[in-house]
């Protein structure tokens, strides 16, 4: 059953103020869209802070990323968004954000692809990093394209990270669950020693998400 408008522009807002809050994006970046039917999408728009957004500044468009309602202008990422959207017609959120620890790990030309955490395992599998691509430029769908099938939160090279899912706030809870890995990844290696699972732990992990029929996209790659 579809919400109605008014239930995503308060969910899409709640998101955004949270982003803003736990300082995964800064200034006016980020953005956040909802599918809201089967050929519309809801955007947060253009150069507008997500800690000041207002529900009357989101907006409307259609598949091919035309404004249809709104007078704000379209989010420059809007076509990695509906490149998203196109791969994956189970999702009806996406966020897109820049989450400082979870970029300097693409910075640094660390990789967060490895079984660590069995809590980030369970809920996001193995998280790849995209190819860098110039941010809001005709490459930067083509770099999610291929990745977003088979995964529901993926690091953008030097540009953050997009999350998808069922709905938004869970969208926003695999990117902070993103970050928060960063965070223990970065104090590990600052420890000196990163230990992965071992295979047949998160073979396990994998057997129970079975078993919970958890939703989402998920893949594994081993070391």
């Amino acid at each position: 059953m579809n919400k109605p408008e008014s239930e995503h522009r308060r969910e899409i807002i709640q998101v955004c103020r949270l982003m803003y809050q736990n300082k995964l994006v800064a200034a006016t970046d980020g953005n956040v869209s909802v599918r809201v039917s089967d050929d519309r999408l809801m955007f947060t728009p253009s150069g507008v802070s997500k800690g000041l957004v207002r529900e009357d500044q989101l907006i409307i468009t259609d598949m091919d990323g035309t404004l249809v309602a709104g007078t704000e202008k379209p989010t420059s990422e809007n076509r990695m968004h509906l490149a998203a959207y196109r791969e994956r017609p189970d999702i009806r959120a996406a966020v897109h954000a820049h989450p400082p620890i979870v970029t300097a790990f693409t910075v640094a030309g660390v990789s967060l692809e490895r079984c660590v955490l069995p809590e980030v395992v369970f809920h996001l599998g193995t998280v790849p990093t995209s190819r860098y691509a110039t941010p809001a430029s005709p490459q930067g769908p083509e770099v999610i394209r291929e990745l977003i099938r088979d995964h529901d939160a993926i690091v953008l090279d030097r540009h953050g990270a997009l999350t998808v899912a069922e709905n938004v706030l869970h969208a926003y809870f695999k990117l902070e669950k993103l970050e928060n890995y960063a965070q223990v990844m970065l104090y590990a290696h600052q420890l000196g020693n990163v230990q992965v699972l071992p295979r047949d732990e998160v073979e396990k992990l994998i057997e129970t998400r079975r078993q919970l029929d958890i939703s989402g996209r998920f893949s594994i790659k081993y070391e």
